[in-house]
């Protein structure tokens, strides 16, 4: 792991950690209005149990974020993960109803929570290039 890469991962770690300890056990309604918002974005999930959907997504997330805390975990084994979970994250954005203004990405206040998870995408994209750019 480079030295610049440090503040990155405990930023993003941290943050993607508490997320999913946060959905831990989550009760059935919030489970519930969770599996809704990504159904909506994500038609394939449509077909699963919500309190499954999210048990699994809290694991993902602390498996992640616990990862990117790890230090001796590679940076190039976290980077594509990051990236693909930011991406998702920013199409749940962009695909959700009322989560940008009329013919805008700009966001609405309900999209400003999702909207600015663009910075764990900036993140993942830049370990991605330096992976890419690095001898």
């Amino acid at each position: 792991m480079k030295l610049w890469h440090l503040p990155l991962r405990l930023a993003a770690g941290a943050f993607i950690l508490n997320s999913g300890a946060d959905k831990r056990d989550a009760p059935p309604e919030a489970a519930a209005g969770m599996h809704g918002m990504a159904a909506t974005a994500y038609p394939q999930l449509e077909d699963q149990d919500p309190v499954r959907f999210v048990d699994r997504l809290s694991k993902a997330e602390m498996a992640l974020g616990g990862a990117l805390l790890t230090p001796f975990v590679p940076t190039r084994l976290v980077a594509a993960p990051l990236t693909g979970f930011a991406a998702g994250l920013i199409g749940l954005y962009l695909r959700v109803p009322g989560m940008t203004k009329p013919d805008s990405i700009k966001p609405t206040q309900d999209g400003t929570a999702i909207a600015k998870d663009v910075w764990l995408l900036g993140i993942g994209l830049a370990f991605l290039a330096d992976l890419v750019t690095s001898d």
